[in-house]
């Protein structure tokens, strides 16, 4: 609501003052559809995690208005929720179409899957979402041994400079979770050494979910998708808006940008099964712009 004041918005209750906790019909409906899940969650040390989970249409489905069962957990973050109940946000996003719905609540563990209790429960504007197709029965493919380190490798830092899409779990304490989509033209998101990200945040649904949860604690996890291969890249640190209008000036499309601190990094191969085929950017995705000085002469254009 602070954030909201400060950029001028006017709505009362909008946001997640407004969100419901009860899933409705077309939600219910969209949802048993759903290929693909977000999940955010914090460790017992208080670090932020971000991780997905592939299913067949109906692995993920509504029980009663305030429920949702889903029959299989991620690689990164399910054991977490095997020690009782703990507070999660939730994204199901459909890549072909450019739709999603976000559910923040807490899960559990049951049996090789997970029960979420809702909490808020509310749509997103299709803005920045690259399509993709799943293409099933891909054979070959095992999930191998999590790697951890303290900062990115080259190889990683060539996959984030690669990336036209991540995802960002947050927290409030006494408000939940939440995860979050962002998506631009590859090098959108830039790297100023090892362990630092920026990324630019572009006009959105002006419901500042992920920046009002920084402003109360910066601790956030970030997830980066191999599309193509299934692996999945978990980062977990500390990030801080940067409000400088000079900055953002710099970046075409950013109203902020956002420096990222990384803490740990988590490298799962093979982590999700199948594998997506690109589409086509977003209409909407602004051109990619140097964010600061270190990074002068890359290439500043459309990427397609």
């Amino acid at each position: 609501m602070a954030l909201q004041r400060r950029m001028g918005v006017t709505r009362d209750g909008w946001g997640s003052a407004g969100v419901g906790a009860e899933i409705p019909p077309v939600a219910a409906e969209f949802l048993a559809q759903q290929r693909l899940l977000v999940l955010g969650a914090a460790d017992d040390d208080g670090a932020m995690w971000a991780d997905a989970v592939v299913g067949p249409s109906g692995f993920a489905t509504p029980v009663g208005t305030r429920s949702i069962a889903v029959d299989r957990r991620p690689a990164l973050l399910g054991p977490l929720f095997a020690d009782g109940a703990r507070e999660v946000g939730m994204l199901a996003i459909e890549p072909p179409t450019r739709r999603r719905m976000r559910v923040n609540g807490t899960a559990a563990a049951t049996g090789d899957g997970l029960l979420i209790r809702t909490e808020q429960v509310y749509a997103n504007c299709p803005k920045y979402i690259q399509t993709r197709e799943i293409m099933d029965g891909v054979a070959g493919r095992e999930r191998g041994a999590a790697r951890t380190t303290r900062t990115l490798n080259a190889t990683q830092l060539a996959w984030i400079d690669r990336a036209d899409t991540f995802f960002i779990a947050t927290h409030a304490s006494g408000q939940g979770a939440d995860v979050s989509h962002r998506g631009g033209n590859p090098g959108f998101v830039r790297a100023d050494g090892e362990a630092r990200l920026a990324w630019p945040e572009y006009v959105g649904n002006s419901m500042y979910m992920t920046l009002g949860n920084l402003e109360l604690d910066p601790a956030c996890g970030l997830l980066f998708v191999d599309w193509e291969n299934g692996h999945t890249l978990h980062l977990t640190g500390r990030a801080r808006v940067d409000w400088d209008p000079e900055r953002a000036k710099a970046v075409p499309g950013a109203r902020q940008v956002v420096d990222f601190d990384v803490e740990r990094v988590v490298e799962v191969p093979g982590a999700l099964p199948g594998s997506w085929e690109f589409g086509e950017y977003h209409r909407f995705n602004p051109k990619i712009a140097v964010l600061d000085p270190k990074n002068a002469g890359r290439d500043d254009t459309i990427r397609t």
